[in-house]
This record gives C-alpha cells, structure tokens and sequence, in this order.
C-alpha cells in the first residue's frame, strides 16, 4: 500500500508553501524466476502557496505581453554532410540523392545521364528555428536539425547553407554549420549501444537573420497587452494598476483577456513607457480550484484552490497472481514411438481486498484533501476513478480536467 508523502516549508509570500508525491504501485503478475509490474503511476498534487498567501504580488510583464510582440517559426529543408557512414541510404530515400544532385549542379556539376551518387556521408534534414521579435539582419540565432530519412547518426555533420523560410514562404534567414550532437553510439555483430538521441542535433547561433518581421510596435497611439490566460479580474487588476501609477485614463480592460493602454508616440518614450509599466506589481488573484488528471501516466495534480466536501468512500483492490510451474511428462515403460516432454502447470489467483467504508472530512486545505486522500491507500490509477467519483457526487469542489 501506497502513501502520499508531504513536505511543508514556512509560508512565504513568495515561496512554494507545499509538494507533495506519491508512488504507488498496483498488483503484479508472478511469473518463473521473475515479476512483472502490471502497473506503476505517480501522484503529483503542488500548491502555489499555503493558506492566507494569495496576498503575493507579481509583476505586470509575468501575467501578460505587448500583442504582437511575439516570436516566429521558421523551417527549412537541407542536407548534412561528412557524415561517418550513418547517411541515409539513397536507394531507399530517393529525395537524398536528388537534392544531392540538385545542390551540385548550382556549383556547376553536372552527374551523367542514369547515374545515382550512392552517398552514405550525406542526410536529408528539416531545420527549424524561433525569429525573436525585433530580429534584424545580421543577428544570429540558434537551429534545430532532425533526420528525415533513414539516418543512422548525424553526429560530426555539417549542415549546408540551407534558407529558413516563414509560413508566408518567405526567406527570413540562412542556417550552416556543424551539427551539435549529444548522443553516442556504436554497433557491430549485431549488438548495438547507444546514449540519447543521434537524430537530431543542434546548432548554436547557426543562422544569420535575413529580414526583418515588420510590426505595429511604433504605430498607432494605443498598445494592447494580452493576458496570458483569460481572467477577468486580472485584466481589471491590470488596468486599475496602471492607472494609478500613469494616470486616469491611461489603461482600460477591452475583455478577460486584453488590456488596451495608451502609449507615448515618441519611440524612445514608448519604450522607456514599457519598461516602467512592466515592473508594476499587482496582487495574485485566488486560481480556479481544478483537479488535472493524466489518463495515460496516472499523474494527479491538484492546486491550492481544490476542497472537499464531506463524503464517504468505499474501497478494495483487486490482485491477480499468475505462476506457472515446469512439469516433466514421460512415456510409458517398454512404450515405443513415446517421447519425454516438458509441459507447464499454470495456477491462476485472484484475491480481492475487502473495501472499507471510509468517512472522508470536508478539507478547506489542499493538505486536509491530501490527507483524505492517504486514507483511502488507493493506487493513483484507482485514485483517477475515486477522483471521477466524489466529482460526480459533488463533493469536490474544483473542475476535474482530463488530458
């Protein structure tokens, strides 16, 4: 049986109040010589701070960001060489050897007619990277190169000169460079051992910035921040905080999500408005109370805001054990054409755990509901049905969300 161990640490306003895990482990298949886990999920249940420690303050530029201020994606295709041997294999990735000749015959090289290069150095690749806002050219920024073919390493590659194009097909910057791998590996005699991953790499600082991604940063009299969730009284709290420090007038919340404010038209005033504005503080606002359930790890979190409501809950486990013992079966005396052989006696248990009915208190705390919770000793995967269960009943007092 499986507990919920808590950790508690002195309130603060501006530290983690409490974290909590649990292990659990549910039955196991026996087997000869070895057991099997049929199962193994871990609890995770954190909360912001503990009781009476709303009252923290945070930063403007930490609840929301200027709309339109934001970063890029841009993707590109390419090619690694030098490769050790680890290329893709042309013959099965017939785009390899045509891009392959293609980049040739921009240098002036031009492949008889029916003739393949069987290039085992050379692997087709897709190069990502993030424009940051206000990129301009000439500024450098890290790229991500992944295998697209059949790859066996890229590791002491070189990437090619290789445009990275945005989604309006638009080249915005050139990547090239050697490939930063942090993987290894070897193999031979049909063992193999390797370390990470060796398909993908990266390069630090391998592109250079071509364009520049126009905004409306300096146009306009008013800027918009946009909330980085929808919440009605933070954009309210924004608003209010802003206007007390700039003046009346100045901010105004359009919704639960921006927040629409009027800045100084000269750029360098607008700039040193922004620097300002992002450091104004304002108070916490209490989250929703909400339970995240993962189906598919078992793992359970739950935020300061969760409570519960008195209840009772009745719970039993449920074990299978499988073992299966050699038996030896042999012919008869004198018998002819009889033949020894090895069969196996499986004997098949199922033990079921009676359920107690437990009497669940009303938790105002995230610690009283984690207390509740260790009473039951319940796997988390019970505890993703229990959970399902008291919401149901409306017992819990959050929303249960299941990704």
């Amino acid at each position: 049986m499986s507990s919920i161990i808590t950790s508690h640490q002195p309130a603060r306003p501006t530290s983690l109040g409490l974290a909590v895990l649990r292990v659990g482990r549910a039955c196991t298949r026996v087997l000869p010589g070895r057991v099997v886990a049929l199962a193994a999920t871990v609890l995770v249940a954190a909360s912001a701070v503990a009781p009476g420690a709303w009252a923290q303050t945070m930063r403007i530029k930490e609840v929301a960001a200027v709309q339109g201020v934001r970063t890029n994606q841009l993707t590109g295709y390419g090619l690694v060489v030098g490769l050790d041997g680890t290329g893709d294999q042309t013959n099965q990735m017939p785009y390899t050897a045509q891009a392959m000749s293609n980049y040739l015959q921009q240098l002036g090289i031009t492949l008889p007619a029916g003739i393949t290069a069987q290039t085992k150095n050379v692997a087709a690749v897709l190069v990502t990277a993030q424009l940051p806002a206000f990129a301009q050219p000439g500024q450098m920024v890290d790229v991500t190169v992944a295998s697209i073919g059949n790859s066996k390493s890229l590791r002491g590659g070189t990437l090619i000169s290789t445009p990275l194009k945005g989604v309006d097909g638009e080249i915005y910057a050139l990547a090239q460079g050697n490939l930063v791998v942090s993987g290894a590996g070897a193999s031979g005699g049909g063992s193999k051992v390797q370390v990470n991953h060796l398909s993908a790499g990266l390069i630090p600082r391998g592109a250079q910035v071509e364009r520049a991604v126009p905004n409306g940063f300096q146009t306009g009299d008013t800027l918009t921040l946009g909330l980085n969730s929808t919440d009605f009284a933070t954009a309210n709290r924004v608003a209010q905080v802003i206007n007390k420090a700039k003046g009346a007038g100045t901010a105004q919340a359009l919704d639960g999500r921006m927040v629409q404010i009027k800045a100084p038209a000269d750029p360098n005033e607008r700039v040193a408005f922004l620097a300002d504005l992002e450091e104004l503080r304002l108070d916490a606002t209490v989250p929703i109370a909400r339970v995240v359930v993962n189906a598919r790890t078992g793992s359970i979190v739950l935020n300061q805001a969760v409570t519960l409501n008195p209840v009772a809950v009745a719970h039993g486990n449920l074990s299978v054990s499988i073992s299966s013992t050699p038996v030896i079966s042999q012919p008869n005396a004198f018998s002819t054409g009889g033949q020894t052989v090895v069969t196996e006696k499986t004997d098949i248990k199922i033990q079921q755990e009676p359920g107690a009915l437990i009497q669940m208190q009303a938790g105002a705390q995230l610690a009283d509901v984690v207390k509740a919770l260790n009473a039951l000793g319940a796997t988390p995967q019970d505890l993703l049905a229990i959970l399902q269960a008291i919401k149901a009943a409306g017992a819990l007092n959050a929303e249960l969300e299941v990704i």
